[in-house]
């Protein structure tokens, strides 16, 4: 059953324990996971909800371009384009929501490829798992790079701690250095890096809530986010505050394009656990 947030199409899914998941059709984007009680996504409170300006918080699927690393829109379109959903599962102790995106005349006008993306939106008690799948349906290869822009609500901040990416490969893209990662990072002010993909999952400790996240290995890179006060300030689609209530942790393919074979398929993952 199709129902409205903020005015614009949605799905819900939940299971017997009380956790559901929201997903608007727009850009197949996850506005809400809520498990043991706790809405454990950000969404900015100060979106326009117009049906095309992309979505700030929850997941945004960025497809089939990140950032601005190339000549389309910013972060692709697929974040800004309607997905069909298929027919929610729901059972006691999971649940799962397919969408798809499909090549048309408007995609085709701004990137030729002939190209099929899904969106496999799946809970169990305390988890949440999405998946990105790209079919390649055309005759020659596909290249894209993405991510899952996921957005974690945090209460403070000041107080957050990520850890699990001590010692890998460090891009810090305000300052264009270089170097191994710390341990566990810390957020002062505005912060924007890329992380080689670590093995193991991740840890977000945010004063007595805990969140665990991992990716598939299909994803080389990890970002991580936090707009600081002034950029926030200056963000039309963010309160002041939004700042300090958010990390993005994203699986994500920043520096080399994923390629994709003639009738290839591609597919990578990001995982979320409640930890605390």
């Amino acid at each position: 059953m199709v129902e409205l947030f903020q005015g614009q199409p949605c799905r819900r899914i939940r299971i017997a324990c009380g956790d559901t998941v929201l997903v608007a059709l727009q850009g197949a984007h996850v506005l809400s996971w809520v498990s043991s009680g706790r809405e454990r996504l950000f969404l900015s409170p100060a979106n326009h909800w117009d049906g095309h300006t992309a979505i700030r918080g929850g997941i945004p699927v960025c497809f089939p371009q990140f950032n601005a690393r190339g000549s389309l829109p910013r972060h692709g379109f697929a974040r800004n384009l309607p997905w069909q959903a298929a027919q929610p599962v729901e059972q006691a102790d999971h649940a799962q929501l397919d969408c798809t995106l499909r090549a048309d005349d408007h995609t085709r006008a701004i990137w030729p490829q002939a190209f099929e993306a899904q969106l496999r939106v799946r809970i169990t008690p305390g988890q949440l798992q999405v998946t990105l799948s790209v079919d390649n349906q055309g005759p020659t290869p596909l290249s894209f790079s993405g991510a899952l822009h996921t957005y974690l609500a945090v209460d403070d901040i000041a107080q957050a701690r990520l850890s699990g990416l001590g010692g890998q490969a460090e891009w810090d893209a305000l300052t264009d250095a270089r170097a191994p990662a710390d341990a566990a990072l810390r957020f002062e002010g505005e912060f924007d890096r890329v992380y080689a993909a670590a093995t193991a999952p991740l840890l977000l400790a945010d004063g007595a809530h805990r969140i665990e996240i991992a990716q598939s290995p299909q994803w080389a890179d990890t970002v991580v986010w936090n707009p600081g006060q002034t950029k926030c300030a200056a963000m039309a689609d963010m309160t002041p505050d939004g700042f300090s209530h958010m990390l993005c942790v994203e699986a994500a393919q920043v520096f080399h394009p994923v390629d994709v074979p003639a009738a290839g398929r591609w597919q990578g993952w990001q995982r979320l656990r409640v930890v605390a």
